[in-house]
This record gives C-alpha cells, sequence and structure tokens, in this order.
C-alpha cells in the first residue's frame, strides 16, 4: 500500500456524515459526536483535494493551505480539539462510543505529539510531492464541464501551492530538517517533467485530452485553450521556480548519510515513529533485535525451499539465481500486466475460503504512472472514493520487465488486492454506524499487518502449490523482516545506505532494482515500514491462541470476521477484540 508523508492526524475522505437520530442518548454522546462531525467537516475544508478525489465538489477550485501559519493555526485548533474530547465525561458513554472516544483521543494526541517535531518541512521525497501534483486529477471527479473548469481555476492557483511549498523546505533548511541527499537526488529530473516547451506536453494537459462523450466540441475546445493558459501562465514557471530553488539551495544543503538520527532531536523523533507506526511501546532496539530472529527464522523455511526444488548450492547462489535466469521474468510491460491481472482473476474465487463477509467494492488492476515508476517500488494500492463512484485500485509497476519476477507476483497481489489490502480496506469503509474518522482512517500496524498476514493465507487457499510462489510468499515475509533490521539500523543504529542495501540483499532474493528503492523509500519513510512485522506476527499470534485454546470449535473465516470488522484499531484493541470472541465461542 502507497505511504502518505507525514499525513496530520488522519487521512481525510469524504463520506455522507453519520446521520442517527440521537435523541435519546446521553448528552455525552451528543457532544461526542459534534465534535467527530465538526471536525470531519473542519478535515474536508482543510484537505480540499482529498474531498474532491472522493466526490465532495464544495472546495472543487482549492489547494491545501500549506502555509507556515496555517499549520501552526491547525495545531493549535487540534490542541483545543483535544481539550475539548477530554471534558466528555467517558463513562455515559456506551462501550462502542468509548472505543470511538478513545481512538479519536489517540490520534489527536498523536498528532499534537508528532507537530513538534515539524515533520511537515518534509514535503518533498522522491516518492511524492508537488511534483507528482498531476496525480491530482486521476483521483477527482472529472465529468462535467463545471468539474474541469474548477480544476482549471485550480492550476490557476497553483503558484501559491508551489510558494507554499518551497517556504516549508527552506525552513526545513534552516532547521536542518531535511532527507539524505541520495534519495533527493531522484527528485530533479521528476521536476524536469513539467519544465516542458509547450503546454500540450504538460502532464497536467492529460486530464484534458478525453472528455465525456456528451461534451460538445466547442466545450472541449474552451477547455483545452483555457487549460493551456492556466499551464503555460502558472504550472510551467512554478517548476521552474523549483528547479532553481531545488538544485541551487536545498539538494546543497541536504544530509550526506541516512537516518533522521541527524536531525534536531532525531533519535527521540524516531522512537516516536516506531511506537506510532507499530502502535506498541517496542523500542528500536526491541524491534531490530525481533528482525534479526525473524531473519534467521525465514532463512531456514527458504533452505528447506531450494532443497525441495533440487537447487545445488548455498543460498546465496539461489537468490542469484532467482533474480537472474531469463525464465523467470516477462519481457515486456504488457505481458507483465497480462500476468497481474490474470493471477488476480485466479486469486479471487478462491478468497471465500478464508473469508466471510465480503466488499461490495471492487478493484482495478492498472500500471503505476511512467513518470513515477523507476523510482517507486513493486507495487501500491489506492483505496475506493467514499461515495462508491471509483473503485479501488492496484498499480502495479511495469518498469523495466526484466527486474520483476514471476515468483513473487502471487504473494503481491494477495497483499494489494483480496484478501488483502483492498478488501481489508473497502470492508472499513462499509461499516455500518461507525463515525466517518473510523471508516477512513486506521492504523498502518493493522493495514499492512492484515496485508503481510493475508499473504500467508495463500497457503490455505491452496495458491502456493507451486514451490516458487511458495519461495515468493517467504521472500515476502523476509522482505518485511529485513525491514525491521535496515529501518532502525539506518535511523537508530546510524548504519549507511550501502550497509542497509547489502544486509538486503543477503537475505532475500529481490532485485537490485527493488533493493535500492526499498532501502531509499524507508530512508524517506522513517519508521513506516516497521508496521508491516510486527503488526503480521500479532495476527499470527492471536490466530495460533484462537486454535489452541477453540479447537473443534475454532472458525478460521469467523476469526477474520472478528479482526476485519471493527476496521483498523490499535493492535492491544484488535488482540481485546480477539480474546472477547475466543472467550465467548468457549460459552456457546
Amino acid at each position: 500500500m502507497r505511504p502518505l508523508i507525514f499525513v496530520f492526524i488522519l487521512a481525510i475522505s469524504f463520506s455522507t456524515a453519520l446521520t442517527q437520530n440521537r435523541s435519546n442518548d446521553s448528552e455525552a454522546t451528543k457532544q461526542l459526536y459534534a465534535i467527530f462531525d465538526s471536525e470531519w467537516e473542519k478535515g474536508l475544508k482543510n484537505s480540499p483535494t482529498f474531498a474532491s478525489s472522493q466526490g465532495d465538489r464544495r472546495y472543487n477550485t482549492e489547494w491545501s493551505d500549506n502555509s507556515l501559519a496555517a499549520i501552526e493555526r491547525r495545531h493549535r485548533e487540534n490542541i483545543a480539539t483535544l481539550e475539548k474530547i477530554k471534558r466528555i465525561d467517558r463513562s455515559k458513554l456506551s462501550v462502542s462510543d468509548q472505543l470511538n472516544y478513545d481512538l479519536f483521543k489517540k490520534s489527536y494526541e498523536g498528532g499534537i505529539e508528532r507537530h513538534k517535531f515539524k515533520g511537515y518541512l518534509l514535503p518533498i521525497n522522491q516518492r511524492g510531492g508537488i511534483q507528482t501534483a498531476q496525480q491530482t486529477a486521476r483521483f477527482i471527479p472529472l465529468k462535467t464541464v463545471k468539474d474541469y473548469e474548477d480544476w482549471i481555476v485550480r492550476l490557476n492557483k497553483f503558484p501559491t501551492r508551489m510558494d507554499q511549498t518551497i517556504a516549508l523546505m527552506r525552513e526545513g533548511k534552516r532547521l536542518k530538517i531535511m532527507w539524505a541527499k541520495k534519495v533527493l537526488e531522484r527528485v530533479p529530473a521528476q521536476i524536469d517533467n513539467h519544465i516542458v516547451d509547450s503546454p500540450e506536453k504538460s502532464p497536467f494537459f492529460s486530464a484534458f485530452q478525453k472528455f465525456p462523450k456528451d461534451f460538445s466540441e466547442s466545450e472541449k475546445s474552451r477547455l483545452r485553450r483555457e487549460a493551456k493558459k492556466a499551464i503555460a501562465a502558472s504550472i510551467i514557471p512554478s517548476y521552474k521556480k523549483l528547479k532553481v530553488f531545488f538544485v541551487d539551495e536545498y539538494l546543497p544543503a541536504s544530509y550526506p548519510k541516512a537516518g533522521i538520527w541527524q536531525h534536531p532531536d532525531g533519535e527521540r523523533f524516531y522512537s516516536y515513529l516506531a511506537r506510532s507506526y507499530t502502535t506498541t511501546n517496542m523500542t528500536p532496539k526491541e524491534i531490530h533485535e525481533k528482525g534479526l530472529s525473524e531473519v534467521a527464522r525465514i532463512r531456514g523455511e527458504m533452505e528447506k525451499i531450494k532443497t525441495k526444488v533440487g537447487f545445488n548450492g548455498d543460498l546465496l547462489a539461489f537468490f542469484d539465481h532467482l533474480r537472474t535466469d531469463p525464465k523467470y521474468f516477462y519481457e515486456t510491460p504488457e505481458e507483465l500486466l497480462m500476468a497481474y491481472r490474470a493471477i488476480s482473476k485466479r486469486i479471487d474465487p478462491e478468497v471465500p475460503k478464508v473469508i466471510k463477509t465480503m466488499p461490495r467494492m471492487p478493484y482495478g488492476v492498472i500500471p503505476i504512472p511512467d513518470q513515477i515508476a523507476p523510482d517507486t517500488t513493486t507495487a501500491y494500492y489506492n483505496r475506493p472514493a467514499g461515495d462508491g463512484s471509483r473503485p479501488g485500485y492496484y498499480y502495479v509497476n511495469l518498469y523495466k520487465p526484466e527486474t520483476r519476477p514471476k515468483w513473487e507476483m502471487m504473494a503481491l497481489s494477495i497483499h494489494e488486492a483480496v484478501p488483502g489490502h483492498h478488501l481489508q480496506i473497502a470492508l472499513q469503509q462499509e461499516l455500518g454506524e461507525v463515525p466517518n474518522f473510523r471508516k477512513f482512517g486506521g492504523y498502518t500496524a493493522f493495514t499492512e499487518g492484515w496485508g503481510l498476514y493475508s499473504e500467508s493465507l495463500g497457503e490455505d487457499m491452496g495458491l502456493y502449490e507451486d514451490p516458487y510462489d511458495k519461495f515468493g510468499q517467504l521472500t515476502y515475509e523476509m522482505w518485511r523482516a529485513v525491514r525491521l533490521v535496515v529501518d532502525t539500523g539506518m535511523h537508530y543504529f546510524k548504519w549507511d545506505r550501502q550497509r542497509a542495501i547489502d544486509f538486503f540483499a543477503a537475505n532475500a532474493p529481490k532485485t537490485q532494482q527493488d533493493i535500492v528503492n526499498e532501502i531509499d523509500r524507508y530512508i524517506s519513510y522513517p519508521g513506516q515500514a516497521l508496521a508491516y512485522k510486527i503488526g503480521e506476527l500479532k495476527m499470527k499470534e492471536l490466530r495460533k491462541k484462537a486454535t489452541r485454546e477453540l479447537g473443534e470449535k475454532f472458525d478460521l473465516r469467523e476469526l477474520h470476521d472478528v479482526m476485519l470488522l471493527s476496521g483498523a484499531v490499535p493492535l492491544d484493541i484488535l488482540e481485546r477484540n480477539v480474546n472477547e470472541w475466543i472467550a465467548k465461542r468457549k460459552s456457546d
């Protein structure tokens, strides 16, 4: 799943506001939901492109206000909201609303704590930022003439957004809150995609190359003409300004080494990120040690597969064989995309073996945009629109198909689509009467933990009959175990980038292209990669406990309902839910 850059509090999406008849509720409950509703509306206004992407057109002509003054204002407002929450008498709430209260309060406490580390001064990295803003058009509704007119208004307001972004970066440079030079060196080429000699060549113009069928030719011509003017006057000059600032001032000041330990208060920042992403109190040292033990365990499983397929040589030689033998790769991007789609069709009918409640929303398999494919990872997932107007999408990387091995595709597709991210996130969005912040927010340890845990369900679905597919699943599990070691290694134990690359290559047969992109991802998303394995280990632990304690009463599909139908929650809440289910099933 694609990670976001320091999203404050919770990701904002649009859904019809939760409407319930609360005339018989306690005063505490009314106060709680009044805060939920007002904060939801405030979030939509503060994040207008998110609102637009989910079908709410009220802010269609606006970008987020990312000025330093606005960021500080929102921080003060969040502190005030937290104080309001604390004044509510939690004991007067129902059990379900006590959970809503706890999760809402926890999210604001975390966001307020995070603010002091000034992560908002890092608005650009090699995987996203204002240099990929053209992708916004892929996710906002462009169905009417008014939609296109609103998008053009946004384009004309782009210089303000660019100035705010540069101001954040300039302040980050002043305070030495920056990414490592090695990852930022990838960005100038991405900026260059926007510095074109005619508006028609701009990535922003692609939205105007195809219109709905009911548009008249005169409307199409007018919209294209206005778009060209906006791109020429507002978009291209903005990126020229960014390129000069980035290359002349920003990049030379960036850190020569990897790791946020170089930031002011970097060690405490990383410890916070480790706790936040894993929803545990584990220290970076404990996470590092857990990673080393998991790497050793999974290597043992890999040795068994190597022996089973009759490979003569050690594990590193087997890795090299899997990385380099042409039979494990497709020759063209078109073949690779067709294969991903075929694998997804193979998985879909097997999912009911392990899942009881299925989402209504479908998903599609599409390529990662060419502009960012060289600098991003193998795949990611984007959620459906909250109003049902857009399905979920499993994005696959078709850049250099000779580096995308066939044996990893099954586990990857299970993780990103079903029963992984699409199934879990679509189900969460389709939950009944729960507040919107729970439908559209969440916790990385749960969301990514479920994605990794779901890879192991390939066994239950009969999808790993080919030992190479099974080795692919072990490779992906090893990949996440390696993350625990290299992420803490670079950001806490001061490893250099090459040491992290070498450790990865020595323990997993991922290709060099993927390994380098992954390590660079960890450099610019500190702590996020820790969530996968920590979440997965908790889910496997809970499955093992339920199997042991329930015996013949154990039902895997029911367990997964218990895990999924409360949405993404912290791991301690997940454990409590499963323990309560075990106790209830025992007494039935």
